[in-house]
């Protein structure tokens, strides 16, 4: 990669991890796609971890080569996850359509579900809903 470097390291439990360090830019596009097409349908690890802890951005270009990297690997049945990504990354990733599962350990917790509105929640004793809908009622 040109402005990237990425490292690649093999687990003996048959996890591949590849760690890219810097930003993903228009130049590194071919040699990321390149190593990961080398992963998922040459190597063909049970697991292939992308870190991407040390990425500061990733470019249009790049986030759909992570994103399609996903797919790829479920043709090969080759387990993609992507780890440690931050919170813009990941909520771009989502949006370019990686399922939520795969992004593992975000470097903040985005993906976390707010909590409930108390006004919402149901009283003990009472019926939640009207009767009509069924939907709650606010008070």
């Amino acid at each position: 990669m040109t402005a990237a470097t990425v490292d690649v390291g093999n687990h003996p439990d048959g996890t591949m991890v590849i760690q890219p360090h810097g930003d993903l830019d228009a130049g590194d596009a071919v040699d990321l796609r390149r190593t990961l097409v080398q992963a998922i349908r040459h190597t063909r690890p049970l697991r292939l971890i992308l870190d991407l802890g040390d990425v500061g951005t990733v470019d249009p270009i790049n986030l759909g080569t992570l994103a399609a990297a996903c797919q790829l690997g479920d043709d090969y049945k080759v387990i993609v996850f992507l780890d440690s990504a931050r919170t813009e990354i990941a909520v771009r990733l989502a949006a370019a359509g990686v399922p939520a599962h795969r992004l593992r350990h975000p470097a903040e917790p985005y993906f976390r579900q707010p909590p409930a509105d108390p006004a919402l929640l149901p009283v003990p004793g009472e019926r939640s809903g009207t009767p009509a809908t069924g939907l709650p009622t606010a008070r």
